[in-house]
């Protein structure tokens, strides 16, 4: 098999399907950033997962003038509440299982109530008396947080006893969703773009049929005749898929790195190492598809 004549061949079907090879790129290139996004977006959270996770507390609420009467009869906690928590916590049942845990009163809660809050109409409204007084629990492990809720639950005094991370499943329930919706639109896109290929190919073997007819007379085999084709579309996969990780690679160090990490810097991102992990992926599976639609669409239109 002459190698020049599998490339001349190749660079005239290029020529002559330009703007189609044009458009076969693209839709390759915009399905495989969103891949990689969806990619991206999946590291992100376990990344954050990692983080946040080993750093969730389990808030002990104590009851307030304003808790629900049937929650907390007795109105505001006192201080013999705290004396019995702080007892508990100390205790050697539950002590192995804390790291560390320091109480919050009601003005250290107005004042971080005021800082989260600070730009918000609500901060005007709130006293320091309608924020509840608080045990912040560290534990060694967090996955022991049931521990510590069965242990503080339904005692009087106490108004609810939470584990933060609960509120970090939620943030990350929405996270996954919006990896899947990438993941969807990518499908969509892919699907596009194999449809795309297959169209370019089948017109590029009934342009060059005359061609095709002299090679299969001179005993020229159904490979060597339908490597250009398939060369055609991976190549065009190929450089949709660089085109994608040049993208992938932009989002990670101008946005990612270069403005949310500036303005978030108490949590971790995905950095350049993880974009160009994705890479080889992007690449394999540009041509991959983009190959095995050159392939069957050559198979099943071209009769030879």
């Amino acid at each position: 098999m002459r190698a020049n004549f599998v490339f001349t061949e190749l660079g005239i079907a290029i020529r002559r399907n330009l703007s189609m090879i044009v458009s076969v790129i693209l839709v390759t290139f915009i399905s495989l950033t969103f891949v990689g996004t969806a990619g991206l977006l999946q590291q992100q959270i376990a990344s954050m997962k990692t983080y946040w996770y080993d750093k969730a507390q389990v808030a002990i609420y104590l009851c307030t003038k304003n808790s629900p009467q049937d929650i907390c009869p007795q109105g505001e906690a006192s201080q013999d509440v705290q004396s019995t928590i702080t007892g508990r916590l100390e205790s050697a049942t539950l002590k192995p299982y804390i790291e560390q845990y320091y109480f919050e009163n009601h003005e250290q809660a107005y004042q971080t109530f005021q800082e989260e809050f600070k730009d918000n109409a609500v901060a005007k409204y709130v006293t320091a008396s309608q924020l509840n007084e608080t045990f912040w629990v560290n534990l060694k492990d967090p996955d022991q947080a049931p521990i510590i809720i069965e242990s503080f639950s339904g005692l009087s005094g106490i108004e609810e006893v939470k584990d933060q991370r609960s509120y970090l499943d939620q943030i990350f329930a929405i996270l996954n969703i919006g990896s899947l919706a990438a993941i969807s639109i990518a499908g969509l896109m892919l699907f596009s773009a194999v449809l795309l290929i297959s169209t370019t190919i089948r017109l590029s073997a009934v342009m060059r049929r005359r061609e095709i007819g002299i090679m299969r007379l001179v005993g020229a085999s159904n490979f060597y005749i339908q490597l250009p084709f398939i060369l055609e579309g991976v190549v065009a996969g190929l450089i949709g898929s660089l085109l994608a990780g040049g993208a992938i690679f932009a989002i990670v160090s101008f946005f990612v790195q270069g403005f949310l990490a500036q303005q978030l810097p108490f949590t971790s991102f995905v950095g350049v190492t993880d974009a160009l992990t994705l890479l080889p992926g992007l690449l394999g599976l540009g041509a991959m598809l983009a190959g095995l639609a050159a392939f069957s669409s050559i198979r099943r239109y071209l009769r030879v």
